[in-house]
């Protein structure tokens, strides 16, 4: 069953979603609901010819930066690139460029203009980050942006204009903040390449539980 919302921030419990996550429709982009969204784990999902449509699947993609792999040919190209990782620093640019990636598998961009304008409030409150990469002379190559939850940094999309860009981002995430939890949502290849695996979605919701939820400056590792 798809629940429908209405007017109040409300979402009904993430175990009544469909099995393809599915959980309700409607509602609108506010910050108030996001905010409670991502507080329980469910997170909007849609394309500009469909109404807003929010999921909460009941398995979970997942990375712990703990357990991150980093192959032999990455870490050589780590020791070896000009590229410059830096957060915070073009949070609008971020999700404008992956807005603008075409994939494969995606007829259109489910990162409306309406998405952007949400996620740009978020990250003014402090609640969204980004993390870029840059290449020698100032160009944005890639990068990736999500929403913290406490200790969890619930990751939204990437993009990459140059070979390695966002792995690279994501590698910056991992080992320069205290994140316990990266959530990846849905299964990608390119991410379970790097570690990245699913588990029971009710762990996921359980660990969320546990979090504070509030604007944050990023905790950089010391």
């Amino acid at each position: 069953m798809v629940y429908q919302l209405d007017k109040r921030n409300a979402f009904p419990h993430p175990r009544l979603a469909n099995e393809d996550g599915l959980l309700a429709v409607g509602g609108d982009l506010s910050t108030e609901r996001l905010l409670l969204a991502y507080e329980h784990g469910i997170f909007p999902w849609y394309d500009e010819a469909s109404p807003i449509l929010w999921y909460a699947p009941k398995v979970r993609f997942v990375l712990q930066p703990n357990e991150l792999k980093i192959s032999k040919s990455m870490r050589q190209f780590i020791r070896s690139t000009t590229l410059i990782n830096t957060h915070d620093k073009a949070f609008v640019s971020v999700i404008e460029n992956c807005a603008q990636i075409r994939r494969s598998e995606e007829q259109g961009t489910w990162i409306t203009d309406q998405m952007q304008q949400a996620y740009n409030r978020l990250h003014e409150l402090g609640f969204a980050h980004s993390f870029e990469t840059y290449d020698q002379i100032g160009n944005l190559v890639g990068g990736l942006y999500g929403v913290q939850v406490g200790n969890v940094f619930c990751g939204e999309s990437m993009f990459s204009k140059t070979s390695n860009a966002s792995k690279l981002a994501l590698i910056y995430l991992c080992q320069n903040f205290s994140f316990t939890l990266i959530d990846c949502q849905i299964y990608s290849g390119h991410l379970a390449s790097l570690g990245a695996k699913e588990i029971d979605g009710a762990l996921f919701y359980n660990e969320l539980k546990k979090q504070t939820f509030s604007p944050n400056e990023l905790a950089q590792t010391l």
